[in-house]
């Protein structure tokens, strides 16, 4: 085979991309962290260059700083109105100054482009950004925090904005070839002690201090960008609810947002957990059809393809559900398509219908157009007494990250919306941002993680009784008073952390003065309240941490893009943004240097550094919205090819097609937007165009992704639970005793209670064997189990008691009895 040409890699020039190595320091205190990364360049050319770099960050954090140090002088750069700071750019570069440009997408809040303009040649350039960012919490109490190293391309949507995308401009390689280094050293501290330090890449070494209050870190030397960079942080205590207070900026008008104090608040609300009621809602499941979902879950061989643990989580869900509710299911890629033409209710008949259709699903739908199925869904009627529960799964990214948030926020007071993002590199700003809009709750499950558990985690949380009546109250000394920058909470889960933000104004009362503030709600009828006591002594911070992250939940709140933002909201994000020197989607940061001797003269060359993709991520190289049929997806190895793709031409392509200058070929940028499943021979003829450059590319280079494929039904939990039954049991069948591993005659013959039905012995059984052999997975079958014990009591009554001490005792079980409790 012939080796294809090496784009990405090198400059049009053949020159060497500029971006050496990134190198990042991370500071972990508490539940925020502060960052400071830092991009060193070097022209090696002998022009001029204009360099340009994509890189992906997690939508919460507030990017404060940026400067350059070029050739040993400083540039502190200036956060500027967007189009005023390109403008800027653009003339600086034509007068032949240095110029530095850091912008967030106008499409999402966690891309950003930085462009490094007139680097002479020879000269070398460090450009470092800082910015800080709350932490979520795990459901096990760990602290998360991730550097995104892999950037995937985000679909066009067909209908989409044309402009405005970062990625029109930018290449993407495998993993492996990346041509830049990372390094990181982190530093973890807490007051409260901590357990233990995780990463999802090698490290060196963790050094402790004695008492274990901090912890230093680092990557391995040679870290390859093959995944992003996690860590989780397991500290001794991490549900005590607190109140930090800091400062406001010195020589800062008073009465503004940076000059007044800000107060974080943190609560752990611990709500009971309460019987939901019998009916509880409509539960709808937004699946992700596209192609990029027929690739494994992560980059270790075996793993399981993502569109078979979509179906296993399904199928969970599908088993999970209470009796009584109503449910549907879609599936989108290009086109989209619902199992049924409404909600129906949950029955045994619909859910084996729903099943049926979930084991024949695939990743054949194309591209990423979740906007549609979304507007379909939300135009259905209102069930009455059933709120609406909608579940997103998706791994793809969109360019038009906000018009989805925008449409998910118009809904936001009929419905909740959980959202997961599969795999690395998937959009935290889409799938937060949906989340957020909708009071919902969002999950990212990378590495080895199972969807199945926090899935099942989401759907708990949906079946508790509705939080109501939330507030937040403030009791202040008299000439003192708290402004709200957050949005005032309105739905609380059980085991969520709920964080918000304040201004104080007014004066602020002598050292020894304190404050307090009351989280307020009513569950089922009960109100509840937490209360924290807390200084009003304001603690210094010379980067303004709690101010930084209060100005970036404020302008989440309001920005809804570069276009689309309403002009009064616009008006604040701008006023916030510039005042606390926070990038939002209407700002960007501008250096220039005017103080060459001369202006930089010659030919300027432009270098498109590549952005890290993985090699699984490869199959989006193919025209958007093209299907990867099943069982073998049509997609390009380039591991075992030997060269890297060309641009990501498919992440932005426009509605009209972009000309590819090797071939001379167009490719079309989607399908035909139908909720019926499309032909795609156009869109193959489109891949044979892209054939031509990657010089062959067929069905047997997928051999190591087929050997990843894991048929989820040789799992013998999945085929218990498959044959487990809507209202919560099991029949006494051959089925059930091979799993049980024992003959359906010793079953038959063991049932110590003639006059009841085998069905509650076979349930029991089941249960059981739950416990015995998947005790450690329990998250995920909990809810299948409550509705068993439930279907027990009250079909064989007083008989339950015997049923579970001869099912113990036949299956030689350990199980304590207690479990069947009512």
């Amino acid at each position: 085979m012939v080796s294809p040409p090496c784009y990405g890699l090198l400059t049009r020039q053949k020159e060497p991309v500029p971006l050496k190595s990134i190198s990042v320091t991370l500071s972990i205190r508490e539940f925020v962290a502060g960052v400071s990364a830092t991009l060193n360049y070097e022209n090696e050319g002998k022009d001029p260059l204009e360099a340009f770099f994509v890189f992906p960050m997690d939508e919460d954090s507030a990017v404060h700083s940026f400067e350059a140090l070029v050739d040993g002088k400083k540039i502190v750069a200036e956060l500027q109105e967007k189009s005023e700071a390109r403008t800027n750019y653009e003339n600086a570069i034509s007068q032949g100054h240095q110029a530095f440009l850091l912008e967030e997408d106008d499409q999402a809040g966690d891309t950003f482009s930085c462009n490094v303009g007139n680097l002479t040649p020879g000269s070398k350039a460090a450009l470092t950004l800082k910015y800080v960012q709350e932490l979520p919490l795990e459901a096990d109490g760990a602290l998360r925090y991730v550097l995104p190293a892999i950037l995937n391309p985000r679909y066009q949507l067909s209908r989409g904005s044309e402009g405005g995308g970062l990625q029109m401009k930018t290449p993407a390689v495998p993993s492996q070839d990346v041509p830049y280094t990372l390094s990181l050293a982190a530093t973890v501290s807490s007051q409260h002690g901590i357990k233990s330090v995780q990463c999802s890449s090698p490290v060196n070494p963790i050094e402790y201090l004695e008492d274990k209050t901090s912890a230093q870190i680092s990557l391995a030397d040679g870290h390859k960008f093959d995944r992003d960079v996690e860590f989780l942080v397991y500290y001794s205590e991490v549900h005590t609810p607190s109140v930090a207070v800091e400062m406001g900026a010195p020589a800062t008008k008073p009465d503004s947002l940076m000059g007044d104090p800000s107060a974080m608040v943190s609560f752990y609300p611990n709500i009971p957990e309460a019987q939901s009621p019998t009916a509880c809602g409509e539960f709808v499941f937004l699946m992700d059809r596209s192609g990029s979902m027929h690739c494994p879950m992560n980059n270790q061989n075996p793993s399981q393809l993502r569109i078979e643990a979509a179906k296993e989580t399904l199928i969970w869900l599908l088993k999970s559900l209470p009796v009584g509710c109503y449910f549907n299911i879609y599936g989108f890629g290009s086109s989209f398509e619902s199992f049924f033409p409404e909600s129906v209710k949950y029955t045994q008949d619909t859910m084996e219908q729903a099943l049926k259709r979930v084991k024949s699903m695939d990743a054949d739908l194309g591209g990423t157009e979740i906007l549609e199925p979304l507007k379909a869904i939300y135009s259905r009627t209102s069930i009455p007494g059933h709120p609406l529960q909608l579940f997103v799964f998706t791994d793809g990214e969109v360019t038009d990250t906000f018009s989805v948030i925008r449409e998910v926020k118009s809904n936001g007071q009929r419905h909740r919306c959980f959202s997961f993002g599969i795999g690395e590199g998937a959009s935290t700003s889409l799938i937060k941002g949906i989340a957020r809009a909708s009071g919902g709750a969002a999950e990212f499950i990378t590495g080895n993680e199972r969807m199945q558990s926090k899935a099942l985690r989401a759907l708990k949380r949906s079946l508790q009784p509705v939080v109501e009546d939330v507030s937040l109250s403030w009791d202040l000394p008299a000439g003192l008073s708290a402004k709200m920058l957050s949005p005032e909470p309105t739905v609380i889960f059980r085991g969520q952390r709920l964080i918000v933000y304040a201004q104080l104004t007014g004066t602020m009362p002598p050292a020894e003065a304190t404050g307090k503030v009351c989280l307020k709600y009513t569950l089922q009828g009960t109100q509840f309240e937490n209360q924290v006591a807390f200084s009003l002594q304001p603690k210094s911070d010379a980067n303004l941490t709690i101010h930084r992250l209060a100005a970036k939940s404020f302008i989440q709140t309001k920005d809804m893009g570069f276009e689309e933002t309403p002009a009064n909201d616009k008006k604040e994000v701008l006023k916030v943004s510039m005042e606390c020197g926070v990038i939002s989607s209407h700002t960007a940061f501008i250096a220039i240097n005017k103080d060459l001797n001369k202006p930089v003269q010659g030919p300027l060359t432009r270098s498109d550094v590549p952005s890290p993709m993985l090699f699984a991520q490869s199959m989006r190289m193919c025209s958007p919205g093209m299907p990867y049929s099943s069982p073998t997806p049509l997609c390009c190895n380039f591991s075992r090819m030997g060269g890297a793709p060309a641009p990501m031409f498919g992440a932005s392509a426009p509605k009209s097609g972009i000309s590819l200058k090797k071939s001379g070929r167009r490719l079309r940028s989607g399908a035909p937007r139908s909720v019926k499943h499309q032909p795609h021979m156009e869109q193959y003829a489109d891949f044979c165009a892209f054939d031509e450059m990657s010089q062959g590319c067929s069905s047997n280079n997928m051999s190591d992704l087929e050997t990843n494929h894991t048929v989820f039904e040789d799992d013998p939990l999945v085929q218990l639970i498959s044959l487990q039954k809507a209202d919560g049991s099991w029949d006494l069948n051959e089925g059930l005793a091979v799993i049980l591993g024992v003959s359906l005659g010793d079953m038959q013959a063991a049932l110590p209670v003639k006059s009841v039905d085998s069905s509650g012995w076979a349930t029991v059984l089941a249960v059981i064997w739950l416990h015995d052999k998947y005790k450690d997975m329990k998250s995920e079958w909990e809810l299948l189990e409550r509705k068993a014990v439930a279907w027990i009591h009250s079909h064989a009554g007083s008989a339950t008691d015997g049923l579970v001490k001869a099912a113990v005792g036949f299956l030689k079980s350990s199980v304590d009895p207690a479990v069947f409790a009512p």
